[in-house]
């Protein structure tokens, strides 16, 4: 039997704050709400594009994300070009969002690929990358990936 070829279907968060979290990620990354449900403290929503699932938002945690305990590292999102990664930039800086670097980084010394690296509302470190065209962008971490350890 020959294992299937796997794909990352979509990506489920726990946030605290369901309405703070779904006003982030529409306004700062541009998802569309897909759907939602729920009831009280225990709330959720559908977050993508074009129809396509893409983020599910549950709110049902309370504190902030923590580095230190097993799970997930970061969600990073892919486009086409450095200028679309700057576009995002720039409305990211308009929201006064916290980052983890001063601009567009290469993954690693001489790598064609980079982005930028930030955090949600909760402390959840995002990425926004393009495989190409970050040549000349420093790499904060030397021969390190800069989605790497922190």
């Amino acid at each position: 039997m020959t294992t299937p070829v796997l794909a990352t279907g979509h990506i489920g968060l726990n946030v605290t704050d369901l309405d703070r979290s779904l006003d982030f990620y529409r306004r700062a990354l541009g998802f569309e709400q897909l759907g939602a449900g729920g009831e009280g403290a225990q709330r959720f929503a559908f977050l993508g594009r074009d129809g396509k699932l893409q983020v599910t938002l549950w709110q049902q945690s309370d504190g902030e994300f923590s580095p230190k305990t097993p799970g997930l590292h970061h969600l990073s999102f892919q486009v086409d070009s450095i200028d679309q990664v700057r576009a995002i930039e720039s409305a990211l800086k308009a929201l006064d969002v916290a980052f983890a670097h001063d601009g567009v980084v290469a993954h690693r010394e001489g790598a064609a690929s980079g982005g930028i690296f930030f955090i949600d509302p909760d402390g959840i470190r995002l990425e926004v990358y393009a495989p190409t065209g970050a040549d000349h962008a420093p790499a904060p971490s030397g021969a390190a990936p800069t989605c790497g350890f922190f």
